[in-house]
Protein backbone atom coordinates (compact mmCIF):
# COMPACT_ATOMS: atom_id res chain seq x y z
CA UNK A 1 0.00 0.00 0.00
CA UNK A 2 1.40 3.77 -1.11
CA UNK A 3 0.79 5.11 2.11
CA UNK A 4 0.98 9.58 2.70
CA UNK A 5 1.01 10.78 6.40
CA UNK A 6 0.02 14.18 6.79
CA UNK A 7 2.10 16.68 9.75
CA UNK A 8 5.48 17.44 10.26
CA UNK A 9 5.80 16.70 14.36
CA UNK A 10 7.55 14.47 16.45
CA UNK A 11 3.94 12.72 16.27
CA UNK A 12 4.04 12.11 12.50
CA UNK A 13 7.73 10.74 13.07
CA UNK A 14 6.30 8.21 15.54
CA UNK A 15 3.90 7.29 12.70
CA UNK A 16 6.11 6.81 10.27
CA UNK A 17 8.70 5.12 12.38
CA UNK A 18 5.77 2.46 13.06
CA UNK A 19 4.23 2.41 9.50
CA UNK A 20 7.30 1.69 7.60
CA UNK A 21 8.22 -1.40 9.68
CA UNK A 22 4.60 -2.69 7.94
CA UNK A 23 5.17 -5.51 5.42
CA UNK A 24 1.90 -3.86 3.75
CA UNK A 25 3.55 -0.49 2.97
CA UNK A 26 4.84 -0.42 -0.28
CA UNK A 27 5.66 3.05 0.04
CA UNK A 28 5.83 5.79 2.26
CA UNK A 29 5.31 9.59 2.06
CA UNK A 30 5.11 12.63 4.37
CA UNK A 31 3.83 16.10 4.56
CA UNK A 32 5.91 18.22 4.73
CA UNK A 33 8.25 16.14 7.40
CA UNK A 34 11.19 17.30 9.13
CA UNK A 35 14.79 16.37 9.23
CA UNK A 36 14.29 12.63 11.04
CA UNK A 37 11.61 11.92 8.29
CA UNK A 38 13.77 10.74 5.75
CA UNK A 39 14.48 7.96 7.33
CA UNK A 40 11.42 6.13 6.79
CA UNK A 41 9.35 8.20 4.34
CA UNK A 42 9.91 10.34 1.02
CA UNK A 43 8.92 14.05 1.94
CA UNK A 44 6.74 16.20 -0.08
CA UNK A 45 7.11 19.92 -0.23
CA UNK A 46 3.44 20.33 0.53
CA UNK A 47 1.78 22.17 3.85
CA UNK A 48 -1.20 20.40 5.64
CA UNK A 49 -3.66 22.72 4.42
CA UNK A 50 -2.96 23.20 0.72
CA UNK A 51 -5.60 20.66 0.25
CA UNK A 52 -4.97 21.07 -4.07
CA UNK A 53 -0.96 20.40 -3.27
CA UNK A 54 -1.85 17.45 -1.40
CA UNK A 55 -4.37 16.03 -4.01
CA UNK A 56 -1.43 16.38 -6.85
CA UNK A 57 0.84 14.86 -4.52
CA UNK A 58 -1.58 11.68 -4.14
CA UNK A 59 -2.46 11.41 -7.84
CA UNK A 60 1.14 11.62 -8.40
CA UNK A 61 2.27 9.17 -5.99
CA UNK A 62 -1.57 6.90 -6.28
CA UNK A 63 -1.69 7.39 -2.82
CA UNK A 64 -4.19 4.68 -1.56
CA UNK A 65 -4.20 5.73 2.55
CA UNK A 66 -3.87 9.38 4.21
CA UNK A 67 -3.11 9.30 7.78
CA UNK A 68 -3.64 13.14 8.97
CA UNK A 69 -1.98 14.13 11.95
CA UNK A 70 -2.72 17.23 12.81
CA UNK A 71 -6.09 18.49 13.83
CA UNK A 72 -6.03 21.87 11.08
CA UNK A 73 -6.89 20.18 8.05
CA UNK A 74 -9.44 18.04 9.56
CA UNK A 75 -11.34 21.41 11.36
CA UNK A 76 -10.82 22.83 8.14
CA UNK A 77 -12.46 19.64 6.02
CA UNK A 78 -10.08 17.60 4.26
CA UNK A 79 -11.75 14.36 4.16
CA UNK A 80 -14.38 15.96 3.17
CA UNK A 81 -12.82 17.62 0.21
CA UNK A 82 -11.45 13.84 -0.84
CA UNK A 83 -14.92 12.65 -0.66
CA UNK A 84 -16.13 15.32 -2.93
CA UNK A 85 -13.59 14.82 -5.24
CA UNK A 86 -14.23 11.52 -7.98
CA UNK A 87 -10.47 11.92 -8.27
CA UNK A 88 -10.42 11.02 -4.65
CA UNK A 89 -13.07 8.98 -3.41
CA UNK A 90 -11.20 5.66 -3.19
CA UNK A 91 -8.31 7.44 -0.97
CA UNK A 92 -8.56 5.71 2.54
CA UNK A 93 -8.73 7.71 5.14
CA UNK A 94 -7.56 8.36 8.90
CA UNK A 95 -9.53 11.27 10.48
CA UNK A 96 -12.79 12.14 10.99
CA UNK A 97 -14.77 14.42 8.27
CA UNK A 98 -15.77 18.67 9.39
CA UNK A 99 -19.10 17.17 11.52
CA UNK A 100 -16.94 14.96 13.53
CA UNK A 101 -13.57 17.70 14.16
CA UNK A 102 -16.12 19.76 15.60
CA UNK A 103 -15.45 17.69 18.78
CA UNK A 104 -12.32 19.31 19.05
CA UNK A 105 -12.91 22.83 16.71
CA UNK A 106 -15.33 24.22 18.61
CA UNK A 107 -15.42 23.57 22.63
CA UNK A 108 -18.86 24.66 22.70
CA UNK A 109 -20.13 21.84 20.63
CA UNK A 110 -18.36 19.20 22.33
CA UNK A 111 -19.66 20.36 25.94
CA UNK A 112 -23.33 20.53 24.38
CA UNK A 113 -22.05 16.73 22.90
CA UNK A 114 -21.08 15.56 26.25
CA UNK A 115 -24.37 16.78 28.03
CA UNK A 116 -26.89 15.23 25.38
CA UNK A 117 -24.96 12.01 25.78
CA UNK A 118 -24.98 11.95 29.52
CA UNK A 119 -20.83 11.91 29.29
CA UNK A 120 -19.62 13.08 33.00
CA UNK A 121 -17.62 16.50 31.97
CA UNK A 122 -17.84 19.53 34.22
CA UNK A 123 -20.53 22.13 34.22
CA UNK A 124 -20.29 25.07 31.98
CA UNK A 125 -21.97 27.72 29.96
CA UNK A 126 -21.70 29.59 26.98
CA UNK A 127 -20.90 33.39 25.93
CA UNK A 128 -20.52 35.81 23.20
CA UNK A 129 -19.53 39.83 23.60
CA UNK A 130 -23.50 40.14 23.02
CA UNK A 131 -23.98 38.26 26.60
CA UNK A 132 -20.65 39.13 27.95
CA UNK A 133 -22.23 41.00 30.79
CA UNK A 134 -24.16 37.29 31.95
CA UNK A 135 -20.52 35.59 31.48
CA UNK A 136 -19.62 38.23 34.47
CA UNK A 137 -22.31 37.16 36.42
CA UNK A 138 -21.98 33.33 35.94
CA UNK A 139 -18.06 33.89 37.06
CA UNK A 140 -19.28 35.40 40.11
CA UNK A 141 -21.58 32.35 41.26
CA UNK A 142 -18.36 30.24 40.58
CA UNK A 143 -15.75 28.89 42.76
CA UNK A 144 -12.17 29.75 42.13
CA UNK A 145 -10.57 28.75 39.88
CA UNK A 146 -12.21 30.01 37.15
CA UNK A 147 -11.75 28.20 33.46
CA UNK A 148 -11.88 30.31 30.26
CA UNK A 149 -11.71 28.22 27.12
CA UNK A 150 -12.02 29.99 23.38
CA UNK A 151 -14.62 27.95 21.27
CA UNK A 152 -12.46 27.81 18.32
CA UNK A 153 -8.86 26.21 17.40
CA UNK A 154 -6.61 28.77 19.37
CA UNK A 155 -2.66 26.72 18.55
CA UNK A 156 -3.02 25.39 22.22
CA UNK A 157 -3.13 28.80 23.97
CA UNK A 158 -7.14 29.37 24.54
CA UNK A 159 -7.43 27.79 28.03
CA UNK A 160 -6.84 29.96 30.89
CA UNK A 161 -7.17 28.65 34.61
CA UNK A 162 -6.91 32.06 36.71
CA UNK A 163 -7.59 32.32 40.67
CA UNK A 164 -8.66 35.98 40.57
CA UNK A 165 -12.41 36.82 39.99
CA UNK A 166 -11.20 40.29 38.17
CA UNK A 167 -8.37 39.05 35.78
CA UNK A 168 -10.71 36.15 34.65
CA UNK A 169 -13.47 38.83 34.05
CA UNK A 170 -10.81 41.30 32.62
CA UNK A 171 -9.43 38.08 30.32
CA UNK A 172 -13.45 37.35 29.66
CA UNK A 173 -13.80 40.92 27.59
CA UNK A 174 -10.08 40.25 26.93
CA UNK A 175 -11.02 37.10 24.98
CA UNK A 176 -14.98 38.32 23.72
CA UNK A 177 -14.07 41.77 22.98
CA UNK A 178 -10.46 42.37 22.22
CA UNK A 179 -10.54 39.51 19.83
CA UNK A 180 -7.29 37.96 22.23
CA UNK A 181 -7.16 34.83 20.73
CA UNK A 182 -8.81 35.98 17.49
CA UNK A 183 -12.21 34.23 15.78
CA UNK A 184 -11.36 31.20 18.20
CA UNK A 185 -12.77 33.42 21.13
CA UNK A 186 -15.83 34.85 19.85
CA UNK A 187 -17.17 32.58 21.73
CA UNK A 188 -15.77 31.61 25.06
CA UNK A 189 -16.85 28.19 27.27
CA UNK A 190 -16.81 29.07 30.80
CA UNK A 191 -16.61 25.61 32.93
CA UNK A 192 -16.46 24.17 36.54
CA UNK A 193 -12.51 23.84 37.60
CA UNK A 194 -12.23 19.84 38.24
CA UNK A 195 -10.19 19.01 40.94
CA UNK A 196 -7.79 16.19 40.47
CA UNK A 197 -5.07 14.15 38.42
CA UNK A 198 -4.82 14.55 34.04
CA UNK A 199 -4.47 11.36 31.94
CA UNK A 200 -5.56 10.98 28.02
CA UNK A 201 -7.19 7.92 26.89
CA UNK A 202 -7.22 7.04 22.75
CA UNK A 203 -9.75 5.50 20.98
CA UNK A 204 -9.33 3.96 17.21
CA UNK A 205 -13.04 3.89 15.72
CA UNK A 206 -14.39 3.30 12.63
CA UNK A 207 -17.94 5.36 13.87
CA UNK A 208 -19.43 1.69 14.79
CA UNK A 209 -16.32 -0.40 16.38
CA UNK A 210 -13.47 0.59 18.60
CA UNK A 211 -10.15 -0.24 20.25
CA UNK A 212 -8.74 1.59 23.06
CA UNK A 213 -5.02 2.23 22.63
CA UNK A 214 -2.51 2.29 25.67
CA UNK A 215 -3.17 5.63 27.98
CA UNK A 216 -0.28 8.22 28.74
CA UNK A 217 0.04 10.91 31.21
CA UNK A 218 1.86 14.51 29.42
CA UNK A 219 3.60 17.23 31.33
CA UNK A 220 2.38 20.63 29.81
CA UNK A 221 3.92 22.85 31.75
CA UNK A 222 7.68 24.69 31.37
CA UNK A 223 8.86 23.93 34.36
CA UNK A 224 10.01 21.22 37.17
CA UNK A 225 7.14 20.98 39.67
CA UNK A 226 4.73 21.76 36.89
CA UNK A 227 5.31 25.30 37.24
CA UNK A 228 5.44 27.66 34.85
CA UNK A 229 3.65 28.59 31.38
CA UNK A 230 1.47 26.06 29.55
CA UNK A 231 3.62 24.35 26.15
CA UNK A 232 2.28 21.90 24.00
CA UNK A 233 3.64 19.03 26.46
CA UNK A 234 7.21 18.48 27.70
CA UNK A 235 7.00 14.92 28.12
CA UNK A 236 4.54 11.50 28.31
CA UNK A 237 4.30 8.05 30.72
CA UNK A 238 2.36 5.07 30.02
CA UNK A 239 0.57 3.10 30.75
CA UNK A 240 -0.06 5.53 33.66
CA UNK A 241 -0.01 3.52 37.21
CA UNK A 242 -3.42 4.85 38.55
CA UNK A 243 -5.20 3.73 35.83
CA UNK A 244 -5.98 0.49 36.86
CA UNK A 245 -8.72 -1.91 35.37
CA UNK A 246 -11.57 -0.35 37.22
CA UNK A 247 -10.56 3.24 36.46
CA UNK A 248 -10.29 2.17 32.80
CA UNK A 249 -13.83 0.12 32.99
CA UNK A 250 -15.54 3.26 34.16
CA UNK A 251 -13.51 5.16 30.98
CA UNK A 252 -15.32 2.53 28.73
CA UNK A 253 -18.58 2.30 29.75
CA UNK A 254 -18.91 6.19 31.04
CA UNK A 255 -17.36 7.87 28.34
CA UNK A 256 -15.84 5.68 25.13
CA UNK A 257 -18.89 3.72 24.55
CA UNK A 258 -21.20 6.34 24.64
CA UNK A 259 -19.02 9.30 22.95
CA UNK A 260 -18.71 6.42 20.30
CA UNK A 261 -22.95 5.46 20.25
CA UNK A 262 -23.39 9.24 20.37
CA UNK A 263 -21.67 10.27 17.55
CA UNK A 264 -23.24 7.23 15.47
CA UNK A 265 -26.90 8.22 16.51
CA UNK A 266 -26.16 11.97 16.00
CA UNK A 267 -25.94 10.52 12.29
CA UNK A 268 -21.98 12.01 12.38
CA UNK A 269 -19.52 9.52 10.56
CA UNK A 270 -16.29 8.89 12.19
CA UNK A 271 -13.27 7.08 11.52
CA UNK A 272 -10.34 8.16 13.04
CA UNK A 273 -8.86 9.04 16.31
CA UNK A 274 -10.80 10.40 19.75
CA UNK A 275 -8.50 12.03 22.17
CA UNK A 276 -10.03 11.85 25.58
CA UNK A 277 -8.13 14.27 28.45
CA UNK A 278 -9.17 13.33 31.48
CA UNK A 279 -9.61 14.21 34.76
CA UNK A 280 -9.64 11.56 37.64
CA UNK A 281 -11.60 13.23 40.33
CA UNK A 282 -10.93 10.54 43.52
CA UNK A 283 -11.69 7.66 41.11
CA UNK A 284 -14.02 8.55 38.37
CA UNK A 285 -13.25 10.05 35.28
CA UNK A 286 -14.76 13.30 33.73
CA UNK A 287 -13.82 14.62 30.22
CA UNK A 288 -11.84 17.43 29.95
CA UNK A 289 -11.93 18.05 26.39
CA UNK A 290 -11.69 16.19 23.12
CA UNK A 291 -9.29 15.96 20.30
CA UNK A 292 -9.89 14.83 16.55
CA UNK A 293 -6.40 13.53 16.56
CA UNK A 294 -3.40 11.38 18.50
CA UNK A 295 -2.04 13.48 20.96
CA UNK A 296 1.35 15.03 21.22
CA UNK A 297 4.12 14.26 22.81
CA UNK A 298 1.64 11.17 23.86
CA UNK A 299 1.71 9.20 20.85
CA UNK A 300 5.85 9.36 21.36
CA UNK A 301 5.25 7.06 24.28
CA UNK A 302 1.80 5.27 23.21
CA UNK A 303 2.82 3.91 19.62
CA UNK A 304 6.22 2.29 20.58
CA UNK A 305 3.56 0.10 23.00
CA UNK A 306 1.19 -0.93 20.34
CA UNK A 307 2.35 -4.41 19.16
CA UNK A 308 -0.50 -4.82 15.90
CA UNK A 309 0.10 -3.54 12.56
CA UNK A 310 -0.74 -0.07 12.63
CA UNK A 311 -1.38 -0.33 8.68
CA UNK A 312 -3.82 -3.27 9.27
CA UNK A 313 -5.09 -1.49 12.39
CA UNK A 314 -5.37 1.62 10.06
CA UNK A 315 -7.23 -0.42 6.71
CA UNK A 316 -9.90 -2.08 8.97
CA UNK A 317 -10.80 1.39 10.73
CA UNK A 318 -11.03 3.22 6.94
CA UNK A 319 -12.98 -0.32 5.78
CA UNK A 320 -15.35 -0.12 8.54
CA UNK A 321 -13.90 -3.83 10.09
CA UNK A 322 -12.86 -2.39 13.28
CA UNK A 323 -14.57 -5.06 14.87
CA UNK A 324 -12.18 -7.89 13.61
CA UNK A 325 -8.91 -6.42 15.24
CA UNK A 326 -7.74 -7.27 18.08
CA UNK A 327 -5.28 -4.75 20.09
CA UNK A 328 -2.08 -5.91 21.54
CA UNK A 329 0.29 -3.53 24.41
CA UNK A 330 3.90 -3.72 24.88
CA UNK A 331 3.69 -4.17 29.09
CA UNK A 332 6.51 -1.99 29.44
CA UNK A 333 7.12 1.11 30.35
CA UNK A 334 7.38 3.94 28.02
CA UNK A 335 9.14 7.42 28.86
CA UNK A 336 9.33 10.03 26.29
CA UNK A 337 10.87 13.75 26.99
CA UNK A 338 11.23 16.37 25.24
CA UNK A 339 14.11 18.47 24.08
CA UNK A 340 13.03 22.36 23.62
CA UNK A 341 14.72 25.17 22.26
CA UNK A 342 15.58 27.96 24.54
CA UNK A 343 13.01 30.23 25.22
CA UNK A 344 10.04 27.74 24.48
CA UNK A 345 7.05 28.40 24.68
CA UNK A 346 7.67 31.92 24.49
CA UNK A 347 10.15 33.65 21.56
CA UNK A 348 12.88 30.68 20.56
CA UNK A 349 16.02 30.62 18.66
CA UNK A 350 16.03 28.61 15.95
CA UNK A 351 18.68 26.81 13.28
CA UNK A 352 20.95 25.57 16.16
CA UNK A 353 23.60 22.23 15.16
CA UNK A 354 22.27 19.28 16.65
CA UNK A 355 25.05 16.81 17.54
CA UNK A 356 24.75 13.16 19.56
CA UNK A 357 21.84 11.61 17.34
CA UNK A 358 24.17 8.40 16.91
CA UNK A 359 24.69 8.07 20.38
CA UNK A 360 21.28 7.32 21.87
CA UNK A 361 20.76 3.92 20.24
CA UNK A 362 19.16 2.37 23.47
CA UNK A 363 16.34 5.42 23.02
CA UNK A 364 13.93 5.85 20.17
CA UNK A 365 14.86 9.43 18.38
CA UNK A 366 11.39 11.15 17.42
CA UNK A 367 12.31 14.69 15.35
CA UNK A 368 9.99 17.31 15.98
CA UNK A 369 11.39 20.52 15.40
CA UNK A 370 14.09 20.14 12.74
CA UNK A 371 15.27 20.70 9.54
CA UNK A 372 18.28 20.02 7.47
CA UNK A 373 21.47 22.35 6.21
CA UNK A 374 24.47 21.53 4.83
CA UNK A 375 23.80 18.09 5.77
CA UNK A 376 23.55 19.14 9.20
CA UNK A 377 20.24 18.51 11.00
CA UNK A 378 19.23 22.20 12.99
CA UNK A 379 16.46 23.08 15.28
CA UNK A 380 13.25 25.11 13.64
CA UNK A 381 10.86 24.86 16.52
CA UNK A 382 10.41 24.87 20.02
CA UNK A 383 10.22 21.22 20.73
CA UNK A 384 12.87 19.83 19.08
CA UNK A 385 13.24 16.13 20.32
CA UNK A 386 11.16 13.49 21.80
CA UNK A 387 13.43 10.85 23.17
CA UNK A 388 11.55 7.88 23.90
CA UNK A 389 12.68 5.05 26.22
CA UNK A 390 10.97 1.42 26.87
CA UNK A 391 12.21 -0.55 29.92
CA UNK A 392 10.96 -3.43 32.02
CA UNK A 393 10.49 -1.01 35.21
CA UNK A 394 9.81 2.69 35.40
CA UNK A 395 13.04 3.40 37.38
CA UNK A 396 15.03 2.05 34.31
CA UNK A 397 12.81 3.94 31.79
CA UNK A 398 13.15 6.92 33.28
CA UNK A 399 17.12 6.46 33.16
CA UNK A 400 17.24 5.44 30.02
CA UNK A 401 15.57 8.31 28.42
CA UNK A 402 17.31 10.93 30.72
CA UNK A 403 20.73 9.42 30.04
CA UNK A 404 19.83 10.06 25.95
CA UNK A 405 18.40 13.15 26.70
CA UNK A 406 21.76 14.81 27.82
CA UNK A 407 23.39 12.90 25.03
CA UNK A 408 21.96 14.75 22.43
CA UNK A 409 23.61 18.61 22.16
CA UNK A 410 22.49 22.26 20.52
CA UNK A 411 22.58 25.66 21.98
CA UNK A 412 20.02 26.27 24.41
CA UNK A 413 18.58 23.10 24.86
CA UNK A 414 16.03 22.22 27.59
CA UNK A 415 14.82 19.58 28.98
CA UNK A 416 13.01 18.66 32.52
CA UNK A 417 14.29 16.32 34.39
CA UNK A 418 11.36 15.03 36.42
CA UNK A 419 9.11 13.70 33.95
CA UNK A 420 7.20 10.71 36.19
CA UNK A 421 8.42 11.45 39.21
CA UNK A 422 4.71 12.40 40.32
CA UNK A 423 3.99 9.08 39.75
CA UNK A 424 6.24 7.21 42.11
CA UNK A 425 2.97 6.78 44.91
CA UNK A 426 1.03 4.50 42.87
CA UNK A 427 3.89 2.08 42.11
CA UNK A 428 4.66 0.81 45.49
Amino acid sequence: MRILILGSGGRENAFAWKIAQSPLCENLFIAPGNAGSSAYATKLPVTVNDFEGIKNSVLEHKIQMMIVGPEDPLVNGIRDYFENDPQLQDVLIIGPGKSGARLEGSKDFSKQFMFKHGIPTAKYETFTSDNIAEGYAFLENMKAPYVLKADGLAAGKGVLILNELAEAKQELRSMLVDSKFGNASSRVVIEEFLSGIELSVFVLTDGKDYVILPEAKDYKRIGEGDTGLNTGGMGAVSPVPFADSIFMKKVEERIVKPTVNGLSSDGIPYMGFIFIGLMNVNGDPFVIEYNVRMGDPETEAVIPRIKNDLVQLFTSTAQGKLLDEKIAFDERTAITVILASKGYPGEIEKGKVVSGLNECGECLVFHSGTSENNHQVITSGGRVFAITSLSETFGSARTLAMGCANKIEFEGKYYRKDIGNDLEKWLG
